[in-house]
């Protein structure tokens, strides 16, 4: 093969790159036959805790999946079906996306959705990078309740781009809005806000998006759709972008994805939205038909005038996720919000009893809340894992000096039973003088 291409070794392949940086060694494993890797495999798996009980969120959530939607999403037309070009045979495929457009527009009081982007954190990149496109500055404020995950993916995607991001700290949970004001200038392309935030707290941002807009800012939204269900939306709050991880649509945990990445935007800004987007209309002879309208993707258009090159078959997760909000509907996603809601309050009445643990109650919360522990909230929580429980997030990973707090969150999976068990073992590890 090198003879072929005319090379004289295999140092000669990676010539442009730095010594420093070459792979060490192209050592490769001997191959092993099918029943061997089965094997190896399974005992991988093995190593795997699959007993906890959760009540731990972080931005991806422990929800149930219908069975329904597991067995539909297994269908061959699905998911076999890559990017539905031809629309004369995609047309499932299309109207499916079609439908979940709708249901995102729906859930955030938004014009106009996509289908769809990677997850979360991609998703509120995509939306930065929009921002820029529309008002052509360069200058992001980001609020600290944002996700510290999305922050650091956000700060990854960018650190060639001349982008300037400032962060602001929370006021007692919610957002500071003294704090942001103070930073609005005429550079200010946008404002992301998240809610609930990265600390459980539900806020209404409409004050702070209308004197966003007075200055000609724009303001992203990042929200938990399953909150949506009860809450106040952002497109009634008056957001320019709205986008979220749609892993709680129907998607199980999968050990980290792949999950689903959703935005919402005004009609005006359709143009500057990346992704595809799916319309109806009719055909020759006057029939209902979907077909793919704008798909603004550089392997379409002039790869300057494109606005991203993202959302491929990731549109497989947009699916089960349209499958899973028509199944429950707009009384079941009610209904499902307000289990979360009220299993959430349940529990975090049962924390404040236990000496040792202060709940953290300045806002109002949703599913997902704050508590602060007399120890180190990372011990604890390795503590609890030994008692069957993934006891919460650590906030001390992200935030300095909050070593001793974090995030406990309840889905409807959780029952009495599980959350008095849990409410139970966290007083013991923390009656444990070895922790």
């Amino acid at each position: 093969m090198l003879s072929t291409i005319g090379a004289k070794s295999i140092d000669d392949l990676f010539v442009d790159i730095k010594p420093s940086q070459r792979p060490k060694s192209f050592n490769v494993p001997t191959g092993k036959s099918e029943m061997e890797v089965v094997e190896h495999i399974r005992r991988l798996a093995k190593q795997n805790r699959d007993d906890l009980t959760l009540f731990i969120g972080g931005g991806y959530y422990d929800h149930y999946v219908p069975a329904a939607v597991s067995a539909l999403i297994s269908r061959a037309e699905f998911y076999t079906a890559y990017t539905p070009y031809q629309p004369e045979c995609s047309q499932g495929t299309l109207q499916a996306l079609y439908e979940y457009q709708s249901s995102i527009c729906s859930l955030t009081g938004m014009e106009v959705a996509n289908a769809s982007i990677y997850d979360g954190g991609t998703a509120l990149y995509e939306a930065v990078m929009m921002a820029i496109r529309i008002t052509g500055r360069k200058r992001i404020i980001m609020d600290g309740g944002v996700s510290p995950i999305y922050r650091t993916i956000l700060r990854t995607y960018t650190k060639n781009l001349d982008i300037e991001f400032v962060e602001t700290a929370v006021s007692h949970g919610q957002a500071d809005r003294a704090a942001i004001a103070q930073h609005f200038n005429e550079d200010t392309a946008a404002v992301i806000l998240q809610n609930p935030n990265f600390f459980g707290a539900i806020d209404d941002h409409s004050d702070i998006i209308a004197e966003a807009h007075a200055k000609g800012i724009l303001t992203i939204a990042s929200v938990y759709p399953i909150a949506l269900a009860l809450l106040k939306t952002p497109g009634e709050m008056g957001a320019d972008i709205v986008t979220g991880e749609g892993q709680s649509l129907g998607l199980s945990l999968n050990f980290g994805g792949p999950y689903l990445g959703f935005m919402a935007t005004k009609k005006e800004f359709i143009r500057k939205m990346p992704g595809r987007i799916v319309a109806e209309t009719t055909d020759a002879s006057g029939r209902r038909c979907f077909v793919n309208t704008l798909q603004a993707r550089e392997q379409h258009i002039r790869r300057e005038k494109a606005t991203s090159n993202i959302c491929t078959n990731v549109s497989l997760c947009a699916v089960q996720a349209s499958m899973f909000m028509s199944l429950l509907g707009k009384e079941g996603l009610r209904n499902l919000a307000q289990l979360n809601l009220d299993k959430a309050e349940y529990c975090r009445q049962l924390l404040e009893k236990i000496p040792g643990v202060t709940v953290k109650r300045s806002s109002p919360t949703f599913n997902e809340f704050t508590v602060s522990l007399n120890k180190d909230a990372s011990r604890v929580i390795e503590a609890m894992i030994a008692k069957g429980f993934a006891a919460g997030f650590p906030l001390g990973r992200y935030y300095e000096g909050m070593e001793n707090y974090m995030i406990v969150a309840v889905t409807e999976k959780r029952t009495r039973q599980e959350i008095e068990r849990y409410a139970a073992a966290l007083q013991e590890v923390l009656n444990d003088s070895k922790v």
